[in-house]
């Protein structure tokens, strides 16, 4: 082989080694710079919990979607039941449900009593019924109207400006109200609805327990 032929061969080699490596690079930019893959690598390890969860979604929860890629929930921001600020990492290690509620959403108030039922009977140290109040107008109607309707153990956590919508609905959580979430201990979103359901009942505790894989 004549050298100028070798010199050809060897400068092709190098430039194939740099195309797998600038591809690799390029690759790895790209799952760095995306948070949702980034996330969805994060919250590999939620997948069981997701795998236990999907066989219970049925009957009064059938309309649950159970998410096969578990992946971080929107970072959004609520004020705790004494006005301080608060977000979803507050909560990490243990299992939350969070539910998004109006006191001018009718299917709203009908499942309050519900899940207050579901808090009375699994909350505990490794699972909080969170219902964010979204009222933008008469900021005090929403507590009166928990207490007038006797739901006394539900931590009350509101976002009175509005921006906490927002954010879901640019994520695609939210069409309306109510919009219910599952985020379990790792921190990673594992179950969505978009409506209301009857959160007290058996088929709903047994997928709720399912989730926290108590027996």
């Amino acid at each position: 082989m004549s050298n100028a032929s070798s010199s050809r061969r060897t400068w092709l080699l190098g430039l194939a080694a740099l195309a797998v490596i600038g591809a690799g690079a390029a690759w790895y930019g790209l799952t760095a710079r995306n948070p949702e893959t980034a996330g969805a690598a994060e919250c590999r390890a939620s997948q069981e919990t997701a795998g236990r969860m999907k066989p219970f979604a049925k009957g009064e929860v059938a309309a649950v979607g159970v998410n096969q890629s578990p992946k971080p929930p929107p970072a959004i921001a609520f004020a705790g039941p004494e006005g301080q600020p608060m977000s979803l990492s507050d909560f990490k290690g243990k299992t939350i449900l969070v539910n998004l509620w109006a006191t001018w959403c009718v299917p709203c108030r009908e499942e309050m009593p519900a899940l207050a039922k579901l808090q009375a009977e699994l909350g505990g140290s490794d699972f909080q019924v969170v219902a964010i109040n979204v009222d933008t107008r008469n900021r005090d109607k929403p507590r009166a109207w928990l207490q007038e309707n006797g739901i006394a153990n539900l931590t009350y956590y509101a976002d009175p400006e509005g921006k906490l919508l927002q954010v879901l609905q640019k994520s695609g959580h939210v069409v309306g109200l109510p919009t219910t979430f599952v985020v379990d201990a790792a921190g990673c979103e594992v179950a969505l609805l978009k409506g209301p359901a009857e959160w007290a009942s058996p088929d709903a505790l047994a997928f709720m327990k399912a989730v926290l894989n108590r027996p």
